[in-house]
């Protein structure tokens, strides 16, 4: 029998007679035996071929099956574990074998036994269960085989001289599997035997784009090199003279894609100029825009103007270009101007002409270009500058730096970046085995973004490795001007090292433009046009001009800003230096963005948060620039303004280290400073400290300091951090601070009133309907004021008061909308807090698969959180989700990585006593009283000093869990009531304390003076 899958099932017996297979499921069951000719196929593996997701209803299904291929002729063998096809003829396994035996022949006997073996196809493969999942992997092999196979007799036949018999296949194939670049290359060199060079070039450029576009990758070696032999043959075999562009010594490395969005501009615009600073590889950006345009022009001519130093020699430069020296000819050709000569040379030419280097004879290029262009209709200008030539009718395309990689990228994701892979090219070539792995990304991607991913630099960067390691370069880069001089001796004067480059831009500007451009280098991240006018006295034109001569770039912005690259920058600082004005000029800086960030402050916590966010995140370099330069020289005052100006915002957006660390350090300055500023410095770094869950040792003291300053302060935001110091203090001076702020007329400020109100309620009256009143008159007022993230705390407070009285889905809608509007700020450590809590709620809720979900949420949003508090909270709330649904390794492992997360740090003591409480219920539940004992007292003292009821009681329940294990039911019960009774109320989203009631559900309770005593009593 002969059974045929590469196309629609077909089978025949011997006599070569077809053989009728009626039946969908028949013809599943013969193909799926096919795939194995000779070998048992299970009774499972058919049963799914035959059935996939709807196992048949009776256990005899796939025996009738069977027994109907045998009655029309198919010959089947029964093992106990499934069936065999014993004796076949299958074309898919001749298939196979043909490949097999071709791949070790010489290619006159590979090429016919590639061909029988494609003959064989009739159509798709298993064309009959293409859609049936069992069959995809077969599928999938096959019709890579297949596409292996084609190619492999391409590559065959065009060595045997074969090819231009092979361009129909290959197209067809190549328009079904377009980013296939092996099949692309046989294709290329098959249209190139055809005597169709042009259309060769084209299936390159197509695939390129594909790749680029697709896959954001370049073509591979094996592709390029095709495309290479085409262009070298086809310039040799048609007209070696029509260009004079030199082959590249070196590869050419990120920017395929840019040629051919280049080439097309050349195709529809008669100018077009390639703009940006020097060693931005505008040269080799036009050399091989050139070179892909030869295929499809009369010429491509290359002159380079670096040379020309007199306007009127650019024509002269030109000719030289074209090979039209006065020598050359003797006639009427002869005679004219050099202009009028290239113009004649020019007139009927289909051609493409470079004018390189345009910076320095701008006016000249210019005038010459619109002279050519309008006496010869056929010529296209392809011009390299630093500024446009300004012609009518010109399209420009900026030059952009090489696509960098992140910082902490992996060696994958850095070489998935051109800058990257520039380096590590170049550097092999210097540094024979170097390579980009795991010991070196570091300090390459160090490198390549010090350079800003410009060409020129990171080439000379790479020649310093022949004498240096690549972390000592790293770390020399401070030093760049001196280190990067090892340039090629053939280049350009102005291309050996980098301070070159840069000084021949310079010495192009104007006066007025050099005094811009080195004050505008005080800048960190760009500035806005009001800055740079404000700090430098920029005009509008001035930077125009800047940006028109590739010193600075714009961005498109609503309100755009102006931007220099690194390396322009430290050159500007020398300059800042040499003029004696850095000083001058860092303090103008300073006073600006001090008052920026004082005028934007309080609309961080109105409606216009958002729009503001967005104005400190931009100015965020700026920011911190000021503020350390200010601390630099001592100057108290102007760097506290500035860090309690932006205290806010670096709350808000996870800045918290730096913004600890500078408040710290202004605050630590010798000088007069106005009491209130100071106090909120103290105010602020006492804030930071309680968010998280490090120790608030230090900042009670900060608190205290604020304090004492801040008598009768009418600022609004000092006002609303005052009462996180006064809640254990003197309850009559919280309470009088408390009905100041509650009768304020700002909202955001009673809003947060209320909030400390709330947790006043439940802390020292334990009412807890008091407590949920005050919480949501918060979230009111914060939906008043517009303010996100006190309405995201106020949503958290009233999710966690709600769920203690079983109100879960109202709980997790509060946690929801908290996700959302936090989100907005970009706070993902909130959003991750808010997820872990979730998570929690669903599993009560019996939804183990939200639960499962927000979990894995939570995890996501922890690979953008860099702090280890944050990721200490998600590992605890992982180990109680563990503990509860009975996985006690799990549980131990998370609590574990939570206590080494903030191992390095002083733990806040409720995060201590919450971890000493897990660890206690994984201890009693291994049977390890003692140590469950001496956790729970560690747990009770650390929660009982902190005056927070609510995780008083959890832990108390936690030990009434600890009193039945010891049989002391009696004690649990009152325990568990006298937890109830200091939180206000049963905590019914507490499985531990639902599981503890349920185990004295039938023990009455009594009155109990003193919990915390009983507790001790129950641990002793």
């Amino acid at each position: 029998m002969r059974i045929g899958l590469l196309g629609p099932l077909e089978v025949r017996n011997d006599d070569g007679a077809a053989v009728e297979i009626t039946g969908a499921r028949l013809r599943t069951l013969l193909s799926a035996l096919a795939l194995e000719p000779g070998r048992v196929v299970s009774a499972g593996q058919l049963v799914d071929a035959v059935w996939g997701t709807r196992p048949p209803a009776t256990a005899n299904a796939l025996q009738a099956l069977v027994s109907r291929l045998r009655r029309i002729g198919t010959r089947l063998d029964s093992t106990p574990s499934g069936y065999r096809l014993p004796e076949a003829t299958v074309d898919a396994a001749r298939f196979e074998e043909l490949v097999t035996a071709a791949r070790t022949a010489s290619d006159e006997k590979r090429v016919v036994l590639l061909r029988e073996a494609l003959n064989l196809w009739r159509g798709p493969a298993l064309g009959d269960v293409s859609d049936a999942q069992f069959f995809q992997g077969h599928i999938a092999r096959l019709n890579e085989l297949r596409l292996s196979a084609t190619e492999e007799y391409a590559e065959a036949a065009i060595r045997l001289g074969h090819g231009a018999d092979l361009t129909e296949e290959l197209s067809k194939l190549l328009s079904e599997h377009p980013l296939r670049e092996r099949l692309a290359a046989s294709l290329m060199l098959s249209l190139q035997a055809a005597g169709r060079p042009a259309e060769a070039l084209q299936v390159f450029t197509r695939i390129r784009m594909a790749l680029a576009d697709e896959l954001g990758a370049d073509p591979a070696a094996e592709l390029s090199a095709a495309h290479t032999k085409i262009l070298r043959e086809t310039v040799s075999d048609e007209d070696v003279a029509r260009t004079n562009l030199r082959a590249g010594l070196t590869s050419f490395v990120g920017r395929n894609t840019e040629v051919t969005r280049v080439a097309k501009l050349v195709g529809e615009y008669r100018l077009t100029t390639l703009t940006g600073p020097g060693g931005a590889g505008k040269t080799r950006l036009a050399t091989e825009t050139g070179r892909h345009l030869l295929t499809g022009r009369g010429g491509v001519w290359f002159a380079e103007l670096a040379s020309v130093t007199n306007g009127a020699d650019v024509p002269q430069a030109v000719l030289d270009a074209l090979g039209l020296r006065e020598q050359m000819y003797t006639g009427s050709r002869a005679s004219g101007t050099p202009r009028e000569r290239a113009t004649r040379a020019l007139r009927n030419r289909d051609a493409v002409l470079v004018l390189d280097n345009c910076e320095h004879v701008i006016e000249a290029a210019a005038e010459l270009a619109d002279h050519l262009l309008g006496e010869c209709p056929r010529l296209r200008i392809l011009a390299t500058s630093r500024e446009p030539l300004a012609l009518t009718g010109e399209a420009l395309w900026p030059v952009e730096p090489l696509t960098l990689p992140a910082e902490g990228a992996t060696s994958v994701e850095a070489m998935s970046c051109a800058s990257v892979r520039l380096l590590a090219d170049r550097a092999a070539a210097v540094r024979p085995g170097f390579t980009v792995d795991e010991s070196t990304v570091d300090e390459v991607v160090r490198i390549c973004r010090a350079l800003d991913g410009m060409p020129l630099a990171v080439e000379l960067a790479a020649a310093r490795l022949r004498s240096m390691s690549v972390s000592q370069l790293a770390a020399r880069l401070d030093d760049r001007f001196r280190l990067l001089t090892a340039g090629s001796r053939t280049a350009l004067p102005r291309h050996r090292t980098l301070r070159a480059v840069v000084d021949w831009s310079w010495d192009l500007l104007e006066p007025e433009e050099r005094r811009l451009l080195r004050r505008l280098s005080v800048f960190s991240g760009g500035a806005t046009a009001d800055a740079a006018e404000a700090v430098c006295g920029g005009t509008p034109e001035l930077l125009s001009a800047l940006v028109d001569k590739s010193l600075l770039a714009v961005s498109e912005d609503a309100e755009p800003r102006y931007r220099m690259l690194e390396t322009i920058k430290a050159y500007g600082l020398e300059q800042l230096t040499v003029a004696d004005e850095r000083e001058e000029l860092r303090q103008a800086h300073a006073e600006w963005f001090a008052s920026f960030a004082e005028t934007g402050d309080k609309y961080l916590r109105r409606a216009e948060q958002i729009e503001w966010l967005a104005r400190f995140a931009a100015e965020h370099g700026n920011l911190m620039s000021a503020v350390r330069g200010a601390i630099a020289a001592g100057e108290a005052t102007t760097a506290l303004r500035l860090a309690t100006s932006c205290a806010w915002f670096w709350m808000l957006t996870g800045h918290k280290t730096e913004a600890q660390e500078v408040i710290e350090a202004a605050l630590a300055l010798p000088g007069e400073v106005d009491r209130e500023l100071r106090a909120m410095g103290y105010a602020m770094a006492a804030l930071l400290l309680t968010i998280g869950m490090s120790s608030e040792t230090s900042a009670d003291e900060l608190g205290r300091k604020a304090l004492e300053l801040s008598r009768d302060s009418q600022n609004s935001l000092l006002r609303s951090i005052i009462p996180v110091f006064t809640q254990s203090g003197d309850t009559s001076a919280m309470k009088s601070t408390l009905d100041k702020l509650l009768s304020d007329e700002d909202p955001w400020l009673r809003a947060h009133a209320r909030l400390h109100r709330a947790r006043a309620q439940l802390n020292l009256r334990h009412d807890s309907a008091a407590q949920e009143a005050d919480t949501r008159e918060a979230v009111r007022l914060f939906r008043q004021s517009g303010e996100r993230w006190g309405l995201s705390l106020a949503l958290n407070s009233l999710a966690e008061v709600v769920s203690r009285r079983g109100e879960l889905e109202e709980a997790v809608s509060c946690y929801e909308e908290s996700i959302q509007v936090v989100s907005e700020i970009g706070s993902a450590e909130d959003v991750l807090f808010a997820r872990g809590r979730q998570a929690h709620l669903f599993w009560q809720l019996g939804d183990t698969a939200a639960a499962k979900a927000a979990a894995a949420a939570a995890e996501r949003d922890a690979r953008t959180v860099p702090f280890p508090d944050s990721l200490a909270f998600l590992a605890h709330t992982k180990a109680d989700l563990a503990r509860w649904r009975g996985d006690l390794a799990e549980a131990r492992v998370e609590l574990n990585r939570a206590e080494a997360l903030l191992s390095e740090s002083e733990p806040h003591p409720l995060f201590r006593a919450m971890i000493h409480h897990s660890h206690a219920y994984l201890d009693a539940q291994l049977g390890d009283l003692p140590t469950a004992r001496d956790r729970r007292r560690e747990a009770l003292a650390l929660a009982d000093a902190s005056g927070e009821v609510l995780y008083l009681s959890i832990v108390l329940v936690g030990i009434a869990d600890h009193a039945v294990r010891l049989d002391r039911p009696v004690a649990a019960a009152d325990l568990l009531a006298a937890a109830d009774h200091v939180r206000g109320g049963p905590h019914l989203a507490l499985p531990d304390a639902t599981a503890a009631a349920a185990a004295v559900q039938a023990q009455p309770s009594g009155t109990v003076d003193d919990p915390v005593a009983l507790a001790y009593d129950v641990l002793s």
